[in-house]
């Protein structure tokens, strides 16, 4: 896209050469020969970028430049000078100046330096897009919930985004929406605009886990050839989400427990302090307190960590939600995969509330868009849904029949494992060793009985 200039010189043969350059390479041009005309011509055109000259009548161009950079701060401005100024340019650069050249310049110069701003400018307007898609995506009003213990969990998490440095940990089950959470904080939070980083804590073996948190220096270990930045320091300034945290070994646990303490660390091979301004998101799926007590978890972090602790119930303790969930599901693959699904029959409706869902808004997220793809346009039946939520088949009357004796003093009495093995025996027997429709008879899930047969070796 062209990009706008305002030019400010008093040299009247400067202006002109160029202007004439940078409108034949593209740009909008707007010129000013004093720095009160250059304030007010910048008042009226709002230009992204202006080139200003160091020595001006009246107002200087460095003056210019602390004004345009108090009322408009993303406007980039680059100095020209004179050489035996550039102490001048430099102190102009500290006040926020983009660049400087020095007179005389060739326009290839100039013209280079300007499409490395427009660049730059481009880079902040995407990056400013993608802020404003994701407030939107992960808005709290976004999240779908009727439930009192949610609501009242969101308003916490609301009132702790609004907070620039608290420390969060998110508990809850696998699949509840702890990532989604932990968004929603960020952009709702001062640190909106600047990045947001996640980390999967269980996914990475210590090592590995160590370097992308900490970074390295060359020679930290064999395949360390130049200095990697970690996490910590390309989120500084903005959010760090650490996911599973309760899988990080001892030794970085200790470390991380020096970064929430001091705000400082020490890459892997390094000497040097770094001090990084990161505001830390943290969940996790198991019990910390018990990992605590079992010396799994240091005591301390956990404290550290747990600032403002958010908990989020599993789906099958907010059945009032499903429903819900499932029909804000449907309105989004319908968009997504470019079908026309109404919602759900009344007896569809049931089965669903009626599900434990043991992996919560993931797996119901996951038969939505597999139900979807596969039944026919309308109102999804429950003939639609996959197998797994599908109520228990009525017992046959060859399950039903199962050995209850009388036992004579003297003979062991059957336990209640036994029984629980030989009724197994029974349905798979009855099923034809279909494991899928013997689950159903069960009334347990799939993976349940899996379960169980790999306990049990006398099984099939």
């Amino acid at each position: 896209m062209p990009y706008s200039v305002l030019v400010v010189d008093d040299e009247s043969l400067t202006l002109r050469t160029v202007s004439r350059g940078l409108t034949g390479e593209g740009f909008e041009v707007f010129t000013a020969a004093s720095g009160e005309d250059a304030l007010k011509t910048f008042g009226e055109e709002h230009p992204q970028m202006v080139l200003l000259d160091i020595v001006l009548p009246g107002i200087d161009g460095v003056e210019v430049l602390r004004q345009i950079k108090s009322s408009s701060p993303a406007t980039i401005v680059v100095m020209m000078s004179a050489y035996h100024m550039v102490d001048r340019a430099v102190e102009a650069m500290k006040l926020g100046a983009y660049d400087y050249l020095i007179k005389p310049f060739h326009l290839a110069d100039l013209t280079a330096t300007l499409r490395r701003a427009s660049e730059m400018l481009s880079l902040r307007v995407r990056l400013r897009d993608t802020v404003e898609t994701a407030k939107g995506q992960y808005d709290f009003g976004k999240i779908v919930t009727q439930n009192a213990a949610m609501r009242g969990m969101l308003e916490m998490a609301r009132k702790a985004a609004e907070s620039d440095h608290t420390t969060i940990l998110i508990q809850g089950e696998s699949g509840t929406g702890k990532g989604v959470l932990a968004r929603a904080v960020h952009y709702a939070s001062p640190r909106a605009s600047q990045l947001l980083l996640e980390l999967n804590c269980a996914t990475l073996p210590d090592a590995l886990l160590e370097s992308e948190l900490f970074g390295f220096e060359p020679g930290a270990f064999t395949d360390a050839r130049r200095r990697k930045e970690g996490l910590l320091e390309r989120a500084h300034g903005g959010t760090l989400f650490l996911d599973e945290i309760g899988n990080m070994s001892a030794s970085v646990q200790a470390k991380l427990l020096r970064v929430l303490e001091e705000g400082t660390f020490i890459r892997l091979g390094g000497a040097k302090s770094i001090k990084v301004n990161v505001r830390m998101i943290a969940a996790t799926n198991t019990n910390l307190k018990e990992a605590v007590a079992q010396g799994r978890f240091r005591e301390d972090l956990f404290y550290r960590l747990n600032v403002v602790p958010l908990f989020i119930p599993p789906l099958r303790e907010r059945t009032e939600d499903i429903l819900p969930l499932a029909l804000d599901m449907v309105q989004h693959f319908n968009q997504e995969l470019n079908k026309n699904f109404t919602g759900f029959t009344p007896d569809a409706a049931d089965l669903l509330e009626a599900y434990a869902w043991p992996g919560n808004i993931r797996e119901l997220k996951n038969v939505i868009e597999r139900t979807m793809i596969l039944a026919h346009e309308g109102n999804i039946d429950a003939s639609s849904l996959p197998s797994e939520i599908l109520p228990p088949e009525p017992l046959s009357p060859e399950v039903m029949q199962f050995p209850f004796t009388e036992h004579s003093a003297d003979e062991p009495l059957v336990t209640l494992r036994e029984l629980e093995e030989d009724y197994i025996q029974k349905v798979l027997a009855a099923t034809g060793n279909n494991k899928t429709r013997a689950a159903r008879i069960l009334g347990i899930h799939p993976t349940s009985l899996l379960r169980k047969l790999k306990k049990d070796p006398v099984l099939p």
